[in-house]
């Protein structure tokens, strides 16, 4: 996994079978950064207009996890919607 992206493990019980699937993607900010660059912001510009702070966008580019708060303020932000800054990718199990 490449420090953009983070893995999500989606559990999901389906009622007709009685059995559990897992899922398995990665989420990538890599549209957040390049949006930013096509806007010619930088991550501090991000910080003060979103209002959020350098640990949560450090976290971003670590790859980790962020609240749906957080991703709704950069989208308000930024006048964009998630698909513009984050991408879901499914990772292959075999």
């Amino acid at each position: 996994m490449n420090n953009m992206c983070y893995t999500i493990v989606q559990c999901i019980i389906s009622p007709l079978r009685n059995r559990y699937e897992v899922k398995v993607m990665e989420v990538c900010y890599k549209k957040l950064w390049k949006l930013l660059i096509d806007k010619d912001m930088k991550k501090r510009d991000l910080e003060s207009k979103a209002d959020i702070g350098k640990s949560t966008v450090a976290k971003m580019t670590r790859g980790e996890h962020v609240s749906m708060d957080v991703l709704l303020k950069i989208c308000d932000a930024l006048q964009c919607d998630f698909g513009d800054i984050i991408e879901a990718i499914p990772v292959n199990k075999g």
